[in-house]
């Protein structure tokens, strides 16, 4: 059967180049797809191109970019029944490497052709944007407080120049200027109190940090991460945790299964790396949400 693939392309990804692009769809017709490379301009635009691509009842579509761009087609395609498959080309690539698709263009379109979709469950998150209550979906997990902070202060210049760097610069920025208020968490039925959290649908972070290490993607559960430490040395604590995998050990640090969550009080959020908005927000887990391939 000739598979028709809609690739969605974002060429400012930190490692897109047309080359890449034009490898990939050299690949796919060379193995008797038919295909449509479609590219993005601005911010949300991978995610109208998805929706817009679905009219043509394509057999797949493959994101190429980083996890945000990753993010915004899934958030065109939840609920259908299209597949998708990824070409990693962003910065970090969070998602390859929970997934363990290669970023050889050649590799991971084997993957994307080859092999059967299978069925995730996403992270969805609700929260107030300018008097509406906006919905989206995560793949990999939701940053709230210091985590939020820093994606929301990332200078996208250097990010375009430096790639990674401009995350370590953020956070380092963050780090001291952080002054949270306090965060009210609702989780299974009890409260908790904390000034930040990550709630992981996966378990890698930032790369192979691993700090929800029991979420995976085809379990139907959220893992919440919630720091009740507000000091500078508190945060400089954590982060040393989770590069050395040390952090649930830690008395301040509570580490909690879940199929929803609620959050009251004022932080910045972020999901699968991009800077979203702000709490009061509610998330829950979606059982076989997305068919995605590898």
């Amino acid at each position: 059967m000739k598979l028709s693939i809609v690739l969605i392309s974002n060429p400012a990804a930190k490692k897109a180049s047309d080359r890449k692009i034009a490898m990939a769809s050299y690949y796919l017709q060379s193995k008797g797809c038919t295909v449509e490379v479609l590219f993005t301009e601005k911010r949300g635009d991978a995610e109208s191109l998805a929706k817009e691509a679905l009219k043509k009842s394509p057999s797949l579509v493959i994101a190429a970019g980083g996890d945000g761009t990753i993010n915004e087609v899934i958030n065109g395609i939840t609920g259908t029944e299209t597949p998708l498959a990824i070409l990693p080309l962003g910065t970090t690539n969070v998602l390859a490497k929970e997934l363990g698709i290669p970023e050889t263009v050649e590799a991971a379109m084997k993957i994307a052709i080859s092999r059967a979709p299978r069925s995730i469950s996403l992270g969805r998150i609700v929260y107030t944007h300018y008097s509406s209550l906006i919905t989206r979906y995560f793949c990999l997990m939701a940053g709230i407080g210091f985590d939020g902070e820093a994606v929301f202060r990332i200078s996208e210049a250097i990010k375009k120049m430096s790639g990674k760097g401009a995350y370590i610069l953020s956070g380092l920025n963050t780090l001291s200027k952080f002054n949270p208020e306090k965060l009210t968490f609702s989780i299974n039925g009890l409260t908790y109190a904390g000034y930040s959290a990550i709630i992981g649908n996966a378990a890698k972070y930032g790369g192979h940090f691993r700090v929800t290490p029991d979420a995976r993607l085809t379990d139907p559960y959220l893992y919440i991460c919630l720091f009740k430490g507000k000091k500078r040395l508190d945060l400089i604590r954590y982060v040393l945790g989770i590069v050395t995998g040390r952090h649930l050990a830690f008395q301040d640090i509570e580490y909690l299964k879940a199929e929803s969550i609620e959050i009251q009080g004022k932080a910045h959020i972020q999901i699968d790396g991009d800077y979203l908005g702000m709490t009061p927000a509610k998330i829950d887990i979606v059982r076989d949400a997305l068919r995605l391939i590898f």
